[in-house]
């Protein structure tokens, strides 16, 4: 059964750390005594991602929504390739003067890096899957998504769906009427920020690095991947979430090269880029420390390089090679479209590890 100090925790991928000073890894720890809940929202929905490729075995699982918490895109990732990740955002308040609800109606052809609109509302409660699961695969969590770089562990309220809830009929309660427990979950520094107010118990993030990460002017104007994207939409049909989750996650757009100039820049952004990325998940992978995360050193060159990379895409190869972010010269039905935008909250980081052959999380 899952340790209740645990999840109500919100420094323990960072007490993980102090095992490694008393001699002890976290896969030493006896599984039936020592594990964590986990919530999933992204890629770690599919069990290609989360079985398969990062080999997580999970030792229980409840679907389950999460009123304080939207889904967002706007961790950047790799332009060209997988412009962005899934994240989440707290549910602001419609009256909140400082975080305007902005319901906008538009007819366009995307063409222009400012502008666009997420496919994605803060209207929609974020719907996951809590995994239970051993803190030595929980250290493998936090190592596979970034080692400790962009995410920051808290602690959330979750609730199971009542037993009485048709997944293929019954719309996604906005107020769950079952008891709320705690579960970890990684979330970026801007939106962690404001976490303290979404919970029952109010908990203090893990403090962030002092790593910085890169983010861009409108974090929700980048599109993530087909490939990216399906995987989500796949696990969310494996999980049985309700039907109008997984319509409303179909109608979420991915990028998508249109132009043979884009594709073009795909190549080279690739050629410039990839090595060198690829380098650094190889130390991070060799270098993580018990608890998942890897020196602070190797975070810094990482922000360093990631920098240079999404600054080589602004001045050079959107410019040359065409939209690396966001899908042009595809015609956009007039749509409504709910968007936060909150101009105190666009730090946006990514997990560093979107190189890999599958997809990242959450």
């Amino acid at each position: 059964m899952a340790n209740p100090a645990f999840n109500r925790d919100t420094h323990l991928a960072e007490k993980l750390a102090a095992l490694q000073a008393h001699g002890v890894s976290a896969q030493s720890l006896p599984a039936s005594d020592e594990s964590v809940l986990y919530l999933a929202y992204g890629s770690n929905l599919n069990s290609q991602t989360f079985l398969g490729m990062r080999g997580i075995r999970p030792l229980s699982q409840t679907n389950v929504v999460v009123p304080s918490l939207w889904l967002t895109f706007d961790l950047p990732g790799i332009p060209y390739a997988e412009p962005c990740f899934a994240a989440t955002r707290p549910q602001q308040k419609e009256t909140d003067p400082s975080l305007p609800l902005l319901p906008t109606t538009t007819t366009t052809t995307h063409k222009s890096p400012t502008g666009g609109e997420p496919d994605y509302s803060p209207r929609m409660p974020l719907v996951g899957v809590v995994y239970e699961v051993t803190l030595a695969d929980y250290a493998r969590i936090i190592a596979t998504e970034g080692g400790g770089r962009g995410y920051i562990d808290t602690v959330i309220d979750c609730y199971a769906f009542p037993t009485t809830y048709n997944p293929q009929t019954d719309p996604v309660p906005e107020h769950p009427g079952t008891v709320p427990f705690q579960a970890h979950t990684l979330l970026s520094p801007g939106a962690a920020a404001a976490i303290t107010t979404t919970t029952t118990t109010t908990t203090t993030p893990t403090p962030a690095s002092k790593s910085k990460t890169p983010t861009r002017p409108n974090p929700f104007y980048a599109q993530p991947s087909a490939r990216y994207l399906g995987l989500i939409r796949a696990g969310a049909a494996e999980h049985n979430l309700p039907r109008a989750y997984r319509a409303y996650l179909a109608g979420i757009r991915p990028y998508r090269i249109t132009t043979l100039r884009q594709r073009a820049g795909q190549v080279a952004f690739l050629a410039a880029w990839g090595p060198v990325v690829m380098g650094l998940i190889g130390l991070g992978r060799a270098l993580a420390g018990p608890d998942g995360r890897h020196p602070g050193w190797l975070l810094r060159a990482q922000d360093a390089v990631f920098g240079a990379m999404w600054r080589s895409y602004d001045s050079f190869f959107v410019g040359v090679f065409g939209d690396g972010e966001r899908t042009v010269g595809v015609h956009v039905s007039t749509l409504t479209i709910h968007t936060i935008w909150d101009n105190q909250q666009l730090h946006s980081s990514h997990p560093f590890f979107y190189m890999y052959p599958r997809a990242r999380e959450e």
